[in-house]
């Protein structure tokens, strides 16, 4: 049996793309819920950053990010 033809090969590279996609961004939530748990914790974005020794700016990014996206799948789901 010859190698997979290419199209076949470039199919199972988008859906292998696809599903990693979708664990980044599963990821990507659950990291913002423990940021968002650390501010709690520590009192603020400087703070989780400084004991992470990540920038103000990196955390900041990550939980504003996630905020934009729980927004945009809100906004979705109240179309009906």
């Amino acid at each position: 049996m010859g190698p997979k033809p290419w199209r076949d090969r470039v199919r199972d590279e988008e859906e292998l793309l696809a599903r990693l996609n979708q664990l980044a961004s599963e990821a990507a939530t659950r990291r913002a819920e423990a940021l968002r748990d650390g501010v709690a914790d520590l009192g603020s974005v400087a703070e989780v950053a400084r004991d992470l020794g990540r920038s103000w700016n990196a955390v900041d990014k990550a939980l504003k990010k996630d905020q934009r996206k729980k927004a945009s799948a809100e906004d979705t789901g109240t179309t009906e």
